[in-house]
């Protein structure tokens, strides 16, 4: 021997061993992740394994439902960020609220494209009952929400029905922006959207007394430089071109 010695092999990292809980929410992160990017039916509990560098048996334990359990909790897990997005601080214009909110909203979709789209349009061979009361959960509490908002937490049957509408005008969209490539810009349809719900609003306000109060109670407290007052600029010119539409003045 020429006294030289062989290296000793690294030593193979020690396995981590998790809490239940800590165990639990790694493997809930990783199916979220992948159910976030890709549809339901291209996923595997074998996927979920690898993502989490943990054994098949080792997500079964945890997920004995296998697929379809870890399918339904990232969707919960989802549901609780979706409605999330809608939180926001009573400061401020109504308007402004509400562009904040449509911001956390439409950065969720353009982040988790796929499952968005999966849920929504459903057709999926994890879609069941839970998933569905998972997704009309979420439109309930961004309902709650958004007449927290307008200051009209318990609303009659009509603007009840005006926002829960507006909200599924929001997923319709959405859907389409993805299908689109997300055209146009974010903050475009975000725009847009707040213009929607303004007009819808105003519109709903001529034929029910309620949401009337409400809308001229939100609309007293925003400024010339919200987006309710930008969209007052735009709408200007459009008004005085429908005047001839108007009766004659009594004298």
């Amino acid at each position: 021997m020429n006294g030289s010695s062989t290296p000793a092999p690294a030593a193979a990292p020690a396995y981590r061993r998790l809490s239940v809980e800590q165990r639990r929410t790694q493997l809930l992160a990783a199916a979220v992740d992948l159910f976030g990017h890709r549809r339901p039916e291209e996923v595997s509990v074998d996927d979920v394994a690898a993502a989490a560098g943990v054994s098949r048996p080792l997500v079964y334990r945890y997920f004995p439902g296998g697929k379809q359990q870890l399918y339904e909790a990232a969707m919960r897990n989802a549901a609780e960020e979706l409605r999330a997005c809608f939180v926001e601080p009573a400061e401020g214009g109504m308007t402004q609220r509400l562009s904040n909110a449509l911001d956390r909203y439409l950065a969720f979709v353009d982040e988790h494209d796929a499952a968005y789209s999966a849920l929504l349009r459903g057709g999926s061979v994890a879609e069941t009952s839970r998933t569905d009361a998972i997704v009309d959960g979420v439109r309930r509490g961004a309902a709650e929400q958004i007449l927290m908002h307008l200051g009209a937490p318990r609303p009659g049957p009509r603007l009840a029905m005006m926002v829960r509408s507006w909200i599924a005008s929001v997923e319709a969209v959405s859907l389409t922006w993805l299908d689109e490539g997300k055209r146009p810009p974010a903050q475009e349809l975000r725009r847009w959207l707040v213009d929607h719900f303004v007009a819808l609003l105003l519109v709903s306000s001529t034929t029910d007394q309620e949401t009337a109060g409400v809308a001229l109670a939100a609309l007293e407290r925003e400024s010339a430089g919200s987006p309710a007052g930008d969209l007052a600029r735009r709408v200007t010119p459009l008004a005085r071109a429908v005047a001839h539409l108007l009766p004659p003045a009594v004298s």
